[in-house]
């Protein structure tokens, strides 16, 4: 008797075999670290990073990105996951997929060549193995997998999880764009009133995406007849703080504030700030 024929007799289907789920746990894994990173990984100015980046602020991004993917997995993994030894190994292909995704990508475009030196190849693969990464687990999610599950029915570790999911999208847009001229040359034209109506547009944007606008998937972990005012408070602004800190962050890798005065980094934070607050509203959607 088939499978189909079993369904129809009303008995279960076997389960899939572990090794075919391992595999399109895989497959998504390498769809989403080329979907999520693509952009990255054909944009001049990252190239360009793994060649002259700091040392320490290069290996510095991908410690930090170990707790990340590992918390991450936690919450849109390959699979389903109940021990950190289990996370554990999920960071670890995770991070294995988004080396080899970006190896693969740079030798097809002859961004990396065997003439280079192997600091050059290596800095070029390091830096684009973060958001590639980072993309391998959320094709979990985006690609036909199960979405981000809080950990534990609490409210507090909730409102944990999804302030944490914030900073993985804020993390993860601010890449795309932090390392480009453009974002540079557009905190130079602002002017302050510029500034301050950027950081109005950004949580008015942030708190419509999430709370105004009813998106699919959109669930706030607030109970029933919360105030407006408290979930503009405890998530808006409260994302936006952390998409700041995390523009702040990337900045400072990336060595954007270097040899700048203090009024100019807040400008670039701002200016950053709008795509990271906008990577955090959506993280808290589509993860």
């Amino acid at each position: 008797m088939t499978q189909r024929q079993a369904a129809g007799a009303g008995q279960t289907p076997a389960p899939a075999p572990p090794q075919r789920k391992i595999l399109v746990g895989l497959g998504r894994g390498f769809g989403g670290a080329l979907i999520f990173s693509l952009p990255m990984l054909m944009t001049m100015e990252m190239w360009w990073l793994g060649f002259y980046m700091d040392r320490f602020r290069l290996a510095l991004l991908l410690i930090l990105n170990l707790p990340l993917l590992t918390i991450l997995s936690h919450y849109a993994g390959f699979e389903e996951t109940f021990r950190w030894r289990d996370d554990l190994r999920d960071m670890a292909v995770a991070y294995a997929i988004g080396i080899v995704s970006s190896l693969v990508a740079l030798s097809a475009f002859g961004i990396i060549t065997l003439a280079m030196p192997p600091g050059e190849i290596v800095g070029k693969i390091a830096v684009q193995s973060v958001p590639a990464s980072i993309g391998a687990l959320l094709g979990r999610s985006q690609l036909g997998g199960g979405k981000a599950r809080p950990e534990g029915g609490t409210e507090q570790a909730s409102y944990a999880s999804e302030l944490f999911l914030m900073a993985v999208g804020a993390l993860f847009l601010g890449l795309n764009v932090a390392p480009t001229e453009e974002m540079v040359l557009i905190s130079y034209k602002m002017t302050e009133w510029h500034a301050l109506a950027l950081i109005v547009l950004s949580m008015l944007l942030m708190h419509a995406f999430v709370y105004a606008v009813e998106f699919k998937g959109s669930d706030p972990a607030l109970p029933p007849g919360t105030p407006w005012w408290s979930a503009f408070l405890r998530f808006t602004v409260a994302g936006y703080a952390i998409a700041s800190l995390i523009s702040l962050y990337t900045l400072w890798t990336f060595g954007r504030t270097d040899d700048v005065s203090l009024m100019q980094i807040l400008m670039s934070v701002v200016v950053l700030g709008f795509p990271a607050a906008i990577g955090a509203a959506a993280a808290r959607l589509i993860i």
